[in-house]
């Protein structure tokens, strides 16, 4: 919380994509797999997040002839971006080379391409072997990457301020009133460096085989930028023989008509005979919104059926101000009384979504669903992968994965109820990975649990704006990059009161606490944010593990402007263990109190508590205060900071922990 505007330091944003730490990585062949999840061994988060099908590893752990970039965490990095926050760089002609760790069919490689110099992205090949042998070429893309500049962002690298009159760290100023006016480098404020693409291998290949992926020597791209692989053994197509079978009706399954009609007349045959719509394998075309209401849809397997889109511009706003649409299953918007037994499984959804357009209505799944399930989709290109608008109750969201979104994964959004996400993988969005945000009306009795998110571009991994009685439990989240960080509850964006309890219950976060770049200053791992309203409900945060915390590993934090009028009351840290801190265990920025049992904290580089309270350091001590529930190891809780003993250190250095081991 900056104690004034002008009090802000020019944040050191690192805008050179690769002034980071490299070095040339070793040929010498990798005798094993290095199998990660999160890129830490398995073990250190055995228990938390998505049990997926397929095995991660790392490039920065194969054998390559390219440059090793990273480690870094500086924003607008490719390493900082990347899993682990390293990655490998190839140039024409060389080469990552994995080893199998199991059998495998099909592949994922996550990779980032240079913009073209007026944005809007390139195409370049990646050459796959295997043993040598079986090339194919993948036909990579930046068309979906890189965005730029000031929220809601452009795609043009070239562009001036888009908001002048905003606040702007860089400068410490705001540029519309500064004279003379600052001038800043371009492209400003580059991110969203990274996308994923699939491909099928010609057969199944055994453990030990070895995949080489090469950046031919014919390559146009002046690098790519590979972060990893995750290996996959797909099984056979699911088929349904007795069904409202859309081909029936006139889908086109080589995707070249648009088979958006023939899915309408399918659903409405389905609800005629009570049968399921089955989408067989192929890739279909559809650019518009497929309503849903009282029909399962089901497709082959998210490898097997495609439902494909383009962005269409509208020649006039829709009713909900949407300039353009897309390919997404919707349900009826809540004020036309909503869908329910609306269940969705088995297939993939690919949108065509290249920028940020708020208002816009082009999220993969969308309206008001209850008393629905939505399981083993992979969605990716959307602007939001779902979007619930609310009030609507007891949807399931199961099994899913979500990549390479422009804003949210998952967003809970007004009035959502008795809701549960559970067991999805989510990377690369370009804001929350999941959100429940009660404005208007309240979120109450929903659960987040068993969920992987990893490197969201900007804000957090899991938020909860608002609501009460929910739930955020044994999820993985890694690498949050800035404005945001792992885990987050915030009294903010006009969300109605935290009441009753909210509990974070048994996740893990990897390498998280970002920088906010408005306020120059590093988050928890954890954080707690006062800015509409005080938090006073029961917060009850047990069990949790936070590993190689960039910053401090909990942060409880109010606004300048209104650090007098809200407090935060009444949270309760239990069984927790700290590996590793860049600053402190806590730090508090608001008026307040907290509790802290069997906490135990280890590599801390700051003072254990960074104690500032609301910033008015009276004589009577900080206007936070702690309270020792025993079996706090580590030395980070000493007597002598009890209960309110002004420890503050308004920006701490930073002091790069240890990476995680066993406890």
């Amino acid at each position: 919380m900056p104690r004034s505007r002008s009090a802000l330091t020019t944040a050191v944003l690192g805008l050179s994509l690769l002034v980071v730490p490299a070095q040339q990585a070793s040929a010498a062949p990798a005798a094993t797999p290095v199998v990660t999840r999160a890129a830490l061994d398995p073990a250190l988060v055995a228990g938390r997040g998505a049990a997926v099908d397929f095995l991660e590893q790392e490039a920065e752990n194969a054998t390559t002839n390219g440059t090793v970039i990273g480690p870094s965490r500086a924003a607008y990095t490719l390493p900082a971006e990347a899993s682990g926050r390293k990655a490998v760089r190839l140039e024409a002609g060389q080469y990552v080379e994995f080893v199998l760790p199991a059998a495998t069919n099909a592949i994922t490689v996550r990779y980032a391409l240079p913009d073209a110099p007026s944005g809007g992205g390139i195409t370049a090949p990646l050459d796959v072997t295997v043993n040598g042998k079986a090339r194919r070429t993948m036909t990579l893309t930046s068309q979906y990457a890189w965005l730029y500049n000031q929220y809601q962002f452009t795609n043009d690298p070239n562009a001036d301020l888009l908001h002048p009159d905003w606040w702007v760290a860089e400068c410490a100023c705001v540029p519309a009133q500064t004279t003379p006016a600052p001038v800043f480098a371009k492209p400003f404020r580059p991110m969203h460096f990274y996308d994923e693409q699939r491909m099928w291998l010609d057969r199944t290949y055994k453990a030990g085989d070895r995949i080489r992926l090469t950046a031919p020597a014919s390559t146009n791209a002046a690098y790519t930028v590979v972060d990893l692989l995750d290996t996959h053994l797909v099984g056979l197509p699911r088929v349904r023989l007795i069904a409202s079978n859309v081909l029936f009706f006139g889908a086109d399954p080589s995707g070249r008509k648009d088979s958006a009609d023939a899915f309408d007349r399918a659903i409405a045959f389905a609800h005629r005979t009570g049968l399921t719509v089955y989408v067989p394998p192929g890739t279909y075309q559809v650019n518009r919104h497929i309503i849903v209401d009282d029909v399962t849809i089901e497709g082959a397997g998210n490898w097997y059926t495609v439902i494909k889109g383009s962005e269409v511009a509208l020649d006039t706003p829709a009713e909900d101000g949407s300039t353009h649409t897309g390919v997404g299953f919707y349900g009826k918007w809540a004020e036309d009384g909503g869908s329910s037994n609306v269940h969705l499984s088995g297939f993939s959804i690919e949108g065509d979504v290249r920028e940020r357009i708020d208002i816009d209505q082009v999220n993969g799944i969308g309206g008001a669903m209850s008393d629905s399930t939505i399981d083993g989709l992979h969605i990716r290109h959307t602007k939001v992968g779902m979007w619930f608008d609310g009030p609507m109750t007891n949807l399931r969201v199961t099994n899913n994965i979500i990549v390479d979104q422009i804003a949210d994964a998952l967003n809970f959004h007004t009035g959502v109820t008795n809701s549960v996400v559970r067991n999805n993988f989510v990377r690369n969005t370009g804001d929350d990975g999941l959100a429940m945000w009660a404005e208007n009306e309240t979120n109450s009795g929903n659960v987040f649990d068993r969920n992987t998110v990893q490197t969201p571009t900007l804000a957090n991994g899991i938020a909860i704006y608002g609501g009460h009685d929910n739930t955020v439990s044994n999820n993985l989240v890694a690498d949050p990059l800035r404005e945001g960080s792992g885990l987050h509850a915030g009294s903010r964006f006009g969300a109605e009161a935290f009441t009753g309890h909210l509990w974070f219950t048994n996740n893990t976060t990897v390498r998280a606490g970002g920088l906010d770049l408005n306020w120059n200053l590093g988050l928890g791992a954890i954080w707690f944010y006062a800015l509409d309203r005080s938090i006073e409900a029961d917060i009850q945060v047990v069990g949790n593990h936070f590993l190689d915390s960039t910053y401090n590993a909990i942060m409880l934090v109010s606004d300048w402007p209104v650090k007098d009028l809200y407090a935060i009351t009444n949270v309760n840290f239990r069984d927790t263990r700290v590996d590793g801190t860049g600053t402190s265990v806590v730090s508090a920025r608001v008026r307040g109190s907290a509790s802290f049992g069997n906490v135990d904290a280890r590599n801390v580089g700051a003072v254990g508590v960074n104690n500032c309270g609301s910033f008015n350091f009276p004589p009577t001590g900080s206007e936070f205060s702690l309270t020792d529930r025993g079996g706090n190891d580590g030395g980070w809780l000493a007597p002598w900071m009890l209960p309110n003993t002004i420890t503050c250190d308004d920006r701490p250095p930073v002091v790069a922990p240890p990476p995680p081991s066993p406890w």
